[in-house]
């Protein structure tokens, strides 16, 4: 900052006009030709890099270029040795003046050209673009999962395991091109200048590249092997750890956070035990690699000089094969390294694949309904959802709700009822049987338009780390502040959010609200999503306790302004309070997954079954729940 507070001016780099055509280079948010990521881990690889092939094809012709340079010009200063020789210092320029002026093109433009190109591409082209975009297209293939994917693992594992394998993919693509390429074109040439001295020296430096090779080949498949262990155990460090701190409330109250502590250690102490094990073998190919090297070095290089002094090499030829062998052995060393840290990645990639690229659960049918306007008629046909076990969930269940008619659910818990309603906005599909919006099936309008239709409030209001007013807009984002203001009034949360005040000085629908609503209390978060819900305004209203965490006081407030929203919609309401059940126009009772009774209030009181008994049974307002 400078002294009036306005962020100083970063001062323009050389080039930077330059480096626009690499940074425009590939779009990483360009949709996938494939949406879905393959399992396997070559299809997954090729699924990765579909869009950029072409700027990998150059990188790689690049790569191949920088080595094939960076040993023909140390064969090429081993010749001009020979030269200088021949030539004699009085007549070395005058004779030699056009092969160093191919030197100095070589040195001074070929070279750095080649080399700035390679970068480029890496750094500001494939770099830059290739993570996130993998990252983004895994994100959107994982926002596309059935809850059942969720429901399964830790929310913090799979982000971790997008972040870090697109991390992977992205290092063992560019580290593969960029050094095995220009380590591959080096050795090449590196055999041709010396076989065009002496077969023997192109003999010890290709039974050196073939050791080489024979080590990479033996040690390579334990490092990818050991490599998805040791994904797989920091992903799990990530998962427990935010399995912690995103219940922290709860670890404090029951004063478990040395439980949790040991939990950590338990998940650090896996991941430092696959840390090591994946060291060991790196360990064991620098081993080799020293040794391997030192015998190069000495072989060659003594080979050299033997043929100088038996009259059959010259000393260029042992400037030459002096300075590739140390070259080669220096790059050795680093291009093992990139082949483990690529083989390492290898691992990564794999794991992730297998985590992150189960096909979705729940789909749309091709030529799925993207829009629709419903008047609100529900009907369950039949229905049997059991989450895949023998027994449990719902079923079968027959009911029908009709166009603004408003149902409330009851029963003991188990019953089944947050079951049907998740199956009405088919977070599951049915195992059996169907659900008929206006007489059409669910399954024949894509996801969206169904939820489009229908506005939720359920006991576990979603809150997210953004601000007040993004939270309430999330009901309809084209709303605008106004209209989310007023909502936020009809739901009685406008006076508690307007004395907001963040830690970064937000203040207002404009304060960050925390971690699912953490600054907020239970009544506030159910107002907030109170707001949004009253904001989406959709012609179905599906409401799962959603005044639970309300005081008396300003539940009856909040009953005021939903007996307004309610007005005109199809209402499904599962209710334990009888101020809900009390403005619903008929009860039905649910025990073991289907519907035992129905009615209004007075009949099902009347006829003495289950409703009867749970009403019995109540408690401050309360119908027991463990009837």
């Amino acid at each position: 900052m400078d002294g009036s507070g306005r962020p100083e001016r970063e001062p323009k780099l050389i080039g930077s006009d330059w480096f626009g055509w690499f940074e425009r280079l590939i779009d990483p948010f360009k949709p996938a030709a494939e949406p879905a990521p393959p399992r396997a881990l070559g299809s997954f690889w090729r699924w990765g890099l579909a869009d950029v092939r072409a700027p990998l094809v150059a990188l790689g012709v690049l790569s191949l270029a920088v080595g094939a340079v960076e040993a023909g010009v140390f064969w090429m200063i081993g010749a001009l040795v020979d030269r200088a020789e021949a030539a004699g210092p009085e007549a070395f320029f005058d004779a030699e003046r056009p092969y160093l002026a191919v030197l100095l093109v070589a040195l001074v433009v070929v070279r750095p050209l080649a080399t700035l190109a390679q970068n480029a591409l890496s750094s500001l082209a494939l770099g830059p673009a290739l993570q996130p975009m993998t990252i983004w297209r895994l994100h959107r293939h994982t926002l596309g999962q059935a809850m059942r994917f969720f429901e399964e693992d830790f929310t913090g594992r799979l982000a971790q395991k997008q972040m870090q394998t697109a991390n992977a993919l992205t290092q063992a693509t560019l580290e593969t091109l960029n050094a095995l390429g220009m380590m591959i074109a080096f050795v090449v040439t590196m055999v041709a200048a010396l076989a065009a001295a002496d077969w023997r020296l192109a003999l010890i430096a290709t039974v050196w590249a073939a050791l080489y090779v024979g080590a990479l080949w033996v040690t390579l498949p334990v490092v990818r092997a050991r490599a998805k262990a040791r994904a797989e155990a920091r992903a799990g460090v990530t998962g427990r750890l935010v399995d912690s701190l995103s219940h922290i409330k709860t670890v404090k109250l029951f004063a478990h956070a040395t439980r949790e502590e040991e939990s950590a250690r338990q998940a650090l102490t896996r991941f430092r035990d696959s840390a090591v094990a994946f060291g060991r073998p790196l360990m064991a190919m620098r081993v080799m690699l020293a040794i391997l090297n030192t015998v190069a070095i000495v072989a060659l290089i003594g080979l050299a000089l033997w043929l100088w002094t038996e009259g059959a090499a010259t000393l260029g030829v042992v400037a030459t094969a002096a300075m590739l062998t140390l070259r080669a052995t220096a790059m050795s060393n680093w291009i093992a390294f990139s082949a483990m840290t690529v083989f390492g990645e290898i691992g990564t990639v794999e794991d992730g694949a297998i985590t992150l690229s189960p096909a979705h659960g729940v789909t749309d049918r091709p030529g799925a309904l993207a829009a629709i306007e419903p008047r609100g008629r529900i009907r369950f046909e039949g229905v049997r959802f059991a989450y895949g076990r023998p027994s449990g969930g719902v079923g079968p269940l027959d009911l029908t709700i009709e166009p603004g008619e408003k149902v409330a659910l009851v029963g003991p818990s188990g019953a089944g009822k947050s079951t049907t309603v998740a199956l009405l906005l088919r977070l599951y599909d049915v195992e059996a049987g169907r659900i008929t919006l206006d007489g059409v099936d669910l399954r024949d309008m894509t996801q969206d338009a169904l939820r489009r239709a229908v506005g939720a409030v359920t006991q576990e209001t979603a809150i997210f780390n953004r601000s007040a007013l993004d939270n309430i807009l999330y009901g309809r984002p084209e709303a605008g502040r106004e209209a989310a203001t007023m909502a936020a009034k009809k739901a009685r949360a406008h006076e508690f959010l307007a004395g907001l005040r963040d830690g970064r000085g937000r203040t207002g629908y404009d304060a960050h609200l925390g971690e699912r609503g953490v600054k907020l209390s239970g009544g506030q978060r159910q107002r907030v999503a109170l707001a949004r819900a009253i904001l989406k305004d959709a012609p179905i209203l599906v409401l799962d306790e959603a005044t639970s965490a309300l005081d008396s006081a300003v539940e009856a407030e909040i009953q005021a302004a939903l007996h307004d929203v309610m007005e005109g919609k199809t209402v499904l309401a599962i209710a334990h309070r009888l101020s809900t059940i009390a403005e619903m126009d008929r009860i039905v009772v649910m025990d073991g997954g289907r519907v035992v009774e129905q009615g209004p209030h007075a009949r099902l009181l009347a006829g003495g079954g289950l409703y009867a008994a749970l009403w019995a049974r109540q408690s401050g307002g309360f119908i027991g729940a463990d009837a």
